[in-house]
C-alpha cells in the first residue's frame, strides 16, 4: 500500500515512521528542510530532536507529489489547516481512497469536527480517525500504546486498524465517531486547566477533581451532539483525556502551566514550534455548548483566560467542583 501522511509535526512524522516498514510511505511537511532531514537523515530535529526514523520512510515538500498515486491519505496538520491543505491536495488525490485524520481540534467559525470537514472537502471518500493517549516520542522509543480508529464503516476500519498496528502499538475500532473526535478535541482544553493548577500549585486532589469535572463536560456535551457515553470511558476519552494533563509531554498541559506561573499567553506561544489545540478549542465548546443548551464551566472558564479576561489564579477557584453540585452517575 501506497500511503500519504500530510503534516511533518512530531505526530504527523510519527506515524508515518510507524508505518514506513510494511508500506511505501511519504511525508510531506511544508518546510523543505524538514523534509529533507526526513528523507537524508532520517530525523526531525524540528519537532522530534533526538529520535531516528524510519530509513524507509520517504519525504517531500511537494503536496502532489506526496499525494499523487496514494492509497490511503493521513492528515496530521493542525485543525486551522486542515481545510486549506485538504482542498489544496484533494487534485491529485485518486477517488475513493481513505482519508485518516490525526488532529484534533474543531473548526472555528464552522463547529465542525475533522472528519466533518473532510467529508465536505474531497465528498465520497471513506473518512476516519485515529485518536488515543498517543504521546509521539514515547510511542518512536517503543513503550507500548494504544489507539483508536473511528469510523461509522467497521470493515474501512478493520483495513485501516491493520495499517496503523505494529508491534506493541496496538489499534482498536470504534464506530462513535463523534464521541471519539469530542474526545480528543475538548480534552486539550482540560489539559490546559489541570496544567494551570501544576502552575500555581494547587495539588493532585484539586487537580484529579478538575480532571473528573472536565470529563463529566466532555459526556455532557457528547451525548448532547449524539455520542456514546461508554467511549468516554475508553482510550478516545478518559485514556486521552490522562495522557493530555498528566505528561510533561503535552502541549496543552504546558500552556497551562505556564498561564499558571504568571505568563502571557502570547509569549508562551510565541516560544512554542507546535500548536497547542486547546487554546481555540475550548471558545469553539463554548459555542456549541450554548447551542445545545449545556453549561460547560471549565471550557468557559478556559475561554476566559485565554482571552486574557481573568487570571488565571482567580479562575482557578471556579474550576473546581461547587459544593452543592450532585456528582453524575
Amino acid at each position: 500500500m501506497k500511503i500519504a501522511v500530510l503534516g511533518g509535526g512530531s505526530w504527523g512524522t510519527t506515524v508515518a515512521s510507524l508505518v514506513a516498514p510494511r508500506h511505501e510511505t511519504l511525508l510531506w511537511a511544508r518546510d523543505p528542510e524538514v523534509a529533507r532531514a526526513v528523507r537524508e537523515d532520517h530525523e526531525n530535529p524540528a519537532y522530534l530532536p533526538g529520535f531516528g526514523l524510519d530509513a524507509a520512510l520517504g519525504a517531500t515538500a511537494d503536496l502532489e507529489e506526496a499525494v499523487c498515486g496514494a492509497d490511503l491519505v493521513v492528515l496530521g496538520v493542525p485543525t486551522s489547516g486542515l481545510r486549506r491543505v485538504l482542498a489544496d491536495a484533494a487534485p491529485s488525490m485518486r477517488p475513493w481512497i481513505p482519508v485518516v485524520s490525526l488532529s484534533k481540534g474543531l473548526e472555528r467559525g464552522s463547529h465542525l469536527r475533522m472528519t466533518e470537514v473532510i467529508k465536505e472537502v474531497v465528498p465520497g471518500h471513506p473518512v476516519a480517525a485515529l485518536t488515543g493517549p498517543n504521546i509521539a516520542s514515547e510511542i518512536l522509543s517503543g513503550k507500548a500504546a494504544a489507539a483508536v480508529i473511528a469510523t461509522e464503516d467497521l470493515e474501512v476500519a478493520s483495513a485501516i486498524q491493520a495499517v496503523f498496528t505494529r508491534g506493541v502499538f496496538r489499534v482498536y475500532v470504534n464506530d462513535d465517531v463523534i464521541g471519539c473526535e469530542l474526545g480528543g478535541a475538548l480534552k486539550n482544553v482540560i489539559a490546559i486547566a489541570a496544567g494551570m493548577g501544576e502552575g500555581l500549585g494547587v495539588g493532585d486532589n484539586t487537580r484529579a477533581a478538575v480532571m473528573s469535572r472536565g470529563l463529566a463536560e466532555l459526556i455532557r456535551l457528547g451525548e448532547a451532539m449524539g455520542a456514546k457515553p461508554a467511549t468516554f470511558a475508553g482510550l478516545a476519552g478518559m485514556g486521552d483525556l490522562i495522557a493530555t494533563c498528566v505528561s510533561p509531554h503535552s502541549r496543552n498541559r504546558a500552556v497551562g502551566e505556564q498561564l499558571g506561573k504568571g505568563r502571557k499567553l502570547a509569549d508562551i506561544l510565541d516560544e512554542m514550534h507546535m500548536v497547542a489545540e486547546g487554546v481555540n478549542t475550548a471558545n469553539v465548546a463554548l459555542e456549541l455548548a450554548e447551542r445545545h443548551g449545556l453549561d460547560l464551566p471549565i471550557c468557559r472558564m478556559i475561554d476566559r483566560v485565554v482571552k486574557g479576561e481573568m487570571e488565571p489564579v482567580d479562575t482557578y477557584w471556579g474550576l473546581t467542583p461547587a459544593g452543592h453540585e450532585a456528582e453524575p452517575g
